[in-house]
């Protein structure tokens, strides 16, 4: 994804108003806490960003599917990600936003992240002399360290750029986009439970045993290796989690019941969806409905209601849908 600015319309007017849609993600990915994850298009956020004459950021309004999302700009993710992008960029002019939330609150999909993604991106489309794409991940990352406690970019980085993305470092952080083979499907599950990232990363030790960092370290570099030559068996070997799942899995009744499920059906790897309590899984296409039905049909033993959906690896990420 360019950039896109704020050039001048026919009549000599600058754009006034555009719409950014940011896709939802897979935090993680199972092997890479925090540093990768993958965006998945079938829902998202948008954000209609409208120039205004006072240089501040206004919230007029948030609609969607997630209630109590706060509309203090100081405390919400668009908010400050559009505060962050005008101390970077000092345009002449402020920003009032619309927030259309199409992912739920507290599961797992990279809400917070999605709402910052498009508000930037809506806003960056305003700009005379839009900012560059690393600039608009640091902006939406300072957003989204307001839900989660900390910035961390493996929501961010796959809503902004899309597709499987690895990014090293926050203060100058690296993106680079994995290759994913085509073949692959993402199946996603969410039980209608709520997760908030805080309270999910609160519980984790901060103590690894040695073999386990050993494990982990090989399973990223397994899976990370399978994408890039296309194994599949690799990839299936290594998509497993040792290290944070274990002491989250228990935030999710019958998490272990769904991702045998899937197994069973196929899928080349099941784990949580960044704090759950999404569960996704990766799988070849011709067996994803049967993945996700196996899923679905463990939570509802469980009791829980689920929301599912099935998808490519999008590599398309946040866009500018339209502009007056």
């Amino acid at each position: 994804m360019k950039p896109e600015g704020g050039r001048r319309t026919a009549d000599g007017d600058r754009w006034q108003t555009a719409v950014a849609f940011a896709p939802a993600s897979v935090g993680n990915m199972a092997v890479g806490f925090d540093v990768l994850g993958c965006s998945v298009s079938t829902i998202g956020d948008k954000v209609r960003a409208r120039r205004i004459t006072e240089r501040v950021v206004r919230i007029a309004g948030i609609d969607g599917v997630a209630p109590g999302v706060p509309a203090d700009p100081g405390r919400n993710t668009a908010g400050v990600a559009i505060a962050a992008l005008m101390d970077a960029a000092r345009p002449d002019h402020g920003f009032e936003i619309l927030i259309e939330k199409g992912i739920p609150l507290g599961s797992g999909l990279g809400g917070s992240a999605s709402s910052a993604v498009a508000a930037v991106v809506a806003a960056n489309a305003l700009l005379v002399e839009p900012v560059a794409m690393l600039r608009l991940l640091k902006c939406a990352l300072k957003g989204e360290a307001v839900a989660s406690g900390s910035p961390h970019a493996d929501n961010v980085a796959p809503s902004l750029y899309g597709g499987l993305v690895l990014t090293v470092g926050i203060e100058d952080p690296i993106v680079t986009r994995i290759p994913v083979p085509a073949v692959v499907r993402c199946v996603l599950v969410h039980p209608r439970i709520e997760l908030t990232t805080r309270s999910a990363r609160r519980l984790l030790n901060p103590s690894v045993p040695f073999s386990d960092v050993i494990w982990q370290q090989a399973n990223l570099a397994g899976f990370l290796t399978g994408c890039f030559t296309g194994d599949l068996r690799l990839i299936g070997a290594s998509l497993e989690d040792v290290v944070i799942e274990p002491q989250r899995k228990a935030l999710i009744p019958g998490f272990d019941r769904t991702k045998a499920a899937a197994i069973a059906e196929g899928a080349l790897g099941c784990s949580i969806s960044g704090a759950g309590p999404t569960v996704f899984a990766w799988c070849e296409e011709p067996r994803a409905v049967a993945v996700c039905d196996a899923m679905v049909d463990a939570f509802r033993s469980e009791g829980l209601t689920s929301d599912s959906w099935i998808a490519p690896v999008d590599e398309a990420g946040a866009r500018v849908l339209e502009r007056s």
